[in-house]
């Protein structure tokens, strides 16, 4: 039998960058700058054991089906949740309604824009990165058979084979049932949704879990791809941290001042004036869900009511989220494509445009945002998984710009209904003086 010294070393060796990682878990380094160190350990190895790393390939591809596994009822039981969070059938009619659909237009906006400005940069040419082939990309058949295809017809079936949209929508059936049922009988339906709201906590749990183990992941993925493709071919990865910021300064400043300006007929420079600090923060704790307080706080500044502060913030880290849902899948899905050299048609961007969009319903608001989206965005295109992980470095770094856009594309949503519903003080939102110690 012959052995393969270099294959066995090529293990050994990412078996001890892996102990490392622990220990620097153990020492509470930071989450991003482990990851980062991974990058680099997965860089060294697939240089110095290139074409032997097939042992250490299953660690990443296992990583990678685990977070596939999830896809499904993750979504299922977080649009449910979701929608059921809108209390009332006359609530999701009115703020709900409003609410849902100016955060779901962000995300297509941005996914649209993400796809224009990355194939004019030709984000993902030059990178001819050596994947598993046993993956097949989806073809789009006529228009009729994909609108026919968007909806829901055998549940179990589609949700074993990653279909992803037919679940969303099925999903926001179930939970427009539930909310106007559970204004006729709100104690026959409670059991209903404490199990809903119980099943999306743990499998949120397991998720955070899966999300910790990224670091070694990202390792095995990544020296495997050094070692088939080369090192000099994945610098168009550095590409995409650009691009990504760009896109993301576009999103916040550009198109949210386009919306306040036709849809609320105001100033959007006095808007930016007051949400300054929540941006900030956003983007300096990469949290959307720890910013809610201090963009609940700039907005009542702001002169939006109470009412709608409450309601459409929290739904704005929960649903929407450009960033995360709209930028960042989109933006590697391109690279994916192109580094694949896959023959993509103008449908099939399309409906890459339409599955971000609806996919921004059910998956934000969880550990690991970012990654969970790429991957029902992936999973429903068929593209492989793999790439999501591998870029997973440099998506930590542009992690503060998309929390800060997420951040900003709720409040600009929160503004915009206030307006709507006359529930704006003018007054408050003219008066941008002495806003320094608003979050203090």
């Amino acid at each position: 039998m012959n052995i393969d010294f270099l294959s066995v070393g090529a293990l050994g060796a990412s078996l001890v960058g892996i102990s490392a990682l622990v220990l620097l878990h153990k020492k509470h380094v930071n989450f991003g700058l482990r990851t980062i160190i991974a990058m680099v350990f997965g860089i060294l190895l697939g240089i110095l054991f290139e074409g032997h790393t097939q042992f250490i390939k299953p660690i990443g591809s296992i990583y990678a089906n685990a977070i596939s596994a999830f896809v499904i009822p993750l979504l299922f039981f977080s649009v449910i949740a979701s929608v059921t969070k809108l209390e009332n059938i006359n609530r999701l009619k009115t703020i709900g309604l409003k609410s849902i659909g100016l955060l779901t237009s962000t995300t297509f906006i941005a996914s649209t824009l993400t796809i224009l400005v990355a194939l004019a940069f030709g984000i993902g040419k030059g990178a001819e990165i050596v994947l598993p082939t046993d993956y097949e990309a989806k073809v789009v058949p006529e228009i009729s058979q994909v609108i026919i295809d968007l909806f829901p017809k055998n549940f179990f079936a589609q949700a074993s084979s990653n279909t992803v949209v037919p679940v969303i929508i099925f999903s926001l059936v179930i939970g427009i049932a539930v909310v106007a049922q559970s204004t006729k009988d709100p104690v026959g339906v409670k059991p209903f949704l404490d199990f809903v709201n119980a099943t999306s906590k743990v499998i949120n749990k397991a998720i955070s879990y899966l999300i910790k183990l990224t670091p070694y992941a990202v390792l095995a993925l990544v020296a495997n791809a050094v070692s088939n493709s080369g090192a000099e071919k994945l610098l168009p990865l550095l590409s995409i941290l650009g691009v990504s910021y760009l896109l993301c300064a576009i999103q916040t400043f550009g198109v949210n001042s386009i919306l306040i300006g036709a849809f609320a007929r105001l100033n959007p420079i006095k808007f930016f004036k007051h949400i300054w600090p929540a941006q900030v923060i956003a983007f300096t704790t990469q949290s959307s869900i720890g910013t809610i307080p201090a963009t609940e706080k700039c907005l009542k500044k702001a002169g939006v009511s109470d009412s709608i502060t409450s309601f459409a913030v929290p739904l704005g880290a929960n649903i929407g989220m450009p960033g995360c849902a709209g930028i960042w899948p989109t933006i590697i899905a391109v690279f994916a494509i192109q580094g694949l050299n896959l023959e993509y048609s103008i449908g099939q961007y399309l409906l890459l445009i339409l599955i971000t969009t609806l996919v921004s319903i059910g998956t934000v608001g969880v550990p690991g945002t970012a990654t969970i989206t790429a991957t029902a965005v992936f999973a429903a295109a068929g593209l492989p998984i793999e790439i999501i992980v591998i870029l997973t470095p440099i998506s930590s770094i542009v992690d503060m710009a998309r929390t800060a856009t997420n951040v900003s594309a709720a409040a600009t949503s929160a503004l915009i209904v206030a307006r709507s519903e006359n529930e704006l003080d003018l007054d408050k939102y003219n008066n941008t003086e002495d806003l320094q110690e608003l979050v203090a």
